[in-house]
């Protein structure tokens, strides 16, 4: 004979799986390293509770000998013992608060760690697909959530539940009868908490959601603020923000009402419960089947329990905002990258008395998502120390090239290979070695300049934290960099702000040679460096890149054919294809497109 389950039920049991699974995972992943700090804690948190109820059982000898009994000779006692029951407790709730504070925020920062890392250990698609702000949401306002119920739970939960138990525990002590009519209906009211904490979970992912959408709004107005600034498009930017905020407030305020829900129902509860036991008690006292100190101390014990009931009740509702949020970030560290290391992946074998031969052969590659290839059947070797240029149009493929080699994608179909010795026969498929000694061998220099706001010293060293500042200013040196910083108000201790906002377009990019200079990398990657600047800053950077470019393998991408005319090798690539090949005076006599190109930009 087989069972089926109700619908309900089975919709309720698929509601609940999620959030004991991130509770689990949670536990598993998080909590439980701090499993002894924590059971140290909860034996203070068991005292406190124990505290709690010792003042409810107090008030029967209070009444019954002290006032009622007129025992003289009890009142000291039991006025020593209702002060070393406080200051016990007193203690012991400071013991644990602190102690449970610092593990939850442990716990959080922890999070926020594995979280970050794990974004840094993801590839370069990943973060194509997810804008800067929604990221920063995760780890600022998602985890902030967490650390709100973990923080609360922890301090909370304990307490409140130890200190239920032994008043309750009291309760049945003094009249199991009345305590099984009090607490009759909590199942139900049990029902309409879960229900409570079912909505609050959906609205909460709904304000991650959109807390991540504003911070991204936020950070993309803040970023291009100049462009906003040279179009007036300040009320524009002031509407869209505007139009997020809103639905963060309307979501938090439902939040709210959502939440507070459960106030007035349990104070209706509550109040018809405590009126029946006034009843009930005082026909049993006036009977004779009971004494005033018995009731006085079961009254006092509901009493005290119905604060721990209440808190326990709005903890339901900080769990599920915060397991909202939960979902969210572990949806973020269950991704797993797509560009790693092989199994066996050896490291980069590059001989310190020669630089390697950078070898494609026929390599295909298409971005996830796009049916359209964006490199067809590209082979060329980019010999040791010597310069090879990849020109051609917007969109031929040159920076998929570029991005290709450091594994920041990997190859559809065919191979690049490292050949860091005197024999082909021994290069190395990029796919095969780690992604550690892959890009410790290559110092990359892009049109897009990233300048940390920190001094100018540590931008440089950024490329060798291990330098020593001797070196740091002789790359600076060689990059016609050291004149500059000199005059900057700090020297190399200047603080350049956010995106190198202080500096020069010509500036920054002279900081991110030297920065390669530094790194000295035998592989040397260069995207568009002179794109953008003016004459004089262009000429400089020149100059600095001729001495990054000696004694490396260079790759190098410029829209100024004029900049790439002394190159050892040019590749013209067009739509994905390589269409020509050769030297600047081989490809202008080809009358092709090189040619064309070259012509087109004289008259620029």
């Amino acid at each position: 004979m087989t069972t089926t389950m109700p619908k309900k039920m089975r919709e309720s049991s698929r509601a609940k799986a999620p959030s004991l699974n991130l509770v689990k995972r949670l536990a598993k992943d998080y909590v439980f390293p701090y499993w002894f700090k924590i059971g140290v804690a909860v034996s203070f948190m068991i005292a406190s509770a124990l505290m709690t109820a010792a003042l409810a059982a107090l008030m029967q000898p209070i009444l019954d000998d002290v006032l009622y009994g007129q025992k003289e000779e009890l009142i000291i006692p039991v006025a020593m013992a209702i002060c070393a029951v406080f200051a016990v407790r007193g203690i012991a709730t400071y013991i644990h608060t602190v102690m449970m504070n610092r593990i939850g925020n442990s716990i959080v920062a922890d999070v926020q760690k594995h979280l970050f890392s794990h974004f840094l250990s993801l590839d370069m698609a990943f973060f194509h697909e997810n804008p800067s702000g929604q990221l920063l949401s995760r780890v600022v306002n998602d985890v902030g959530v967490m650390r709100q119920m973990i923080t609360a739970c922890m301090i909370g939960f304990g307490k409140s539940f130890f200190t239920l138990v032994f008043l309750i525990a009291l309760m049945f002590y003094r009249d199991w009868k009345l305590t099984m009519a009090a607490f009759i209906v909590f199942p139900l009211l049990s029902v309409f908490v879960i229900y409570i904490g079912q909505r609050l979970r959906k609205i909460s992912k709904n304000i991650q959601n959109e807390m991540g959408g504003l911070s991204n709004l936020l950070a993309q107005s803040f970023q291009g603020i100049r462009v906003v600034k040279s179009y007036s498009m300040e009320p524009y930017e002031i509407k869209k923000v505007s139009s997020a905020i809103d639905r963060v407030r309307d979501l938090n305020i439902k939040s709210v009402a959502v939440a507070s829900l459960s106030t007035p129902v349990n104070e209706i509860i509550v109040g018809f419960i405590f009126a029946a036991i006034i009843v009930y008690g005082g026909y049993e006292v006036i009977a004779g089947n009971s004494t005033a100190g018995h009731l006085a101390s079961f009254i006092a014990a509901f009493t005290l329990a119905y604060e721990p009931m209440k808190k326990i009740a709005k903890l339901n509702n900080t769990l599920q905002t915060g397991l909202g949020a939960s979902e969210r970030v572990f949806g973020m560290i269950d991704i797993d990258p797509k560009i790693e290391n092989a199994k066996d992946a050896q490291d980069l074998i590059v001989d310190t008395t020669r630089t390697p031969d950078i070898i494609f052969d026929h390599v295909d590659f298409s971005y996830e998502g796009s049916t359209l290839k964006a490199l067809r059947d590209i082979s060329f070797t980019a010999k040791a120390g010597q310069v090879t240029a990849l020109v051609g149009g917007s969109g031929g493929g040159k920076s998929t090239i570029m991005h290709l080699i450091p594994r920041f994608y990997d190859v559809g179909q065919g191979a690049i290979k490292i050949a860091g010795v005197e024999s082909h026969k021994d290069a190395q498929d990029i796919r095969d070695v780690s992604l550690n000694s892959l890009r410790g061998h290559i110092a990359f220099v892009s049109q897009d300049v990233t300048i940390f706001n920190d001094t100018i010293m540590n931008n440089i060293r950024y490329g060798n934290l291990d330098a020593a500042d001797d070196e740091v200013f002789s790359a600076a040196k060689a990059a016609a960099a050291h004149e500059f910083i000199l005059e900057q108000e700090h020297g190399y201790d200047t603080i350049v702000g956010e995106q190198g906002v202080k500096l020069s377009g010509g500036q920054k990019q002279r900081i991110s040679i030297a920065r390669a200079i530094l790194r000295d990398a035998p592989i040397l990657l260069l995207d568009e460096a002179t794109s953008a600047l003016d004459n004089e800053s262009e000429r400089l950077v020149q100059q600095a890149l001729k001495v990054l470019e000696k004694g490396r393998t260079t790759i190098v991408i410029a829209h100024r054919l004029t900049t790439v005319q002394e190159a050892d090798q040019i590749i013209v690539l067009n739509q994905g294809e390589i269409a020509e090949r050769g030297t600047h005076d081989e490809l202008y006599a080809q009358s092709g497109l090189y040619f064309e190109m070259y012509q087109a930009g004289m008259k620029e």
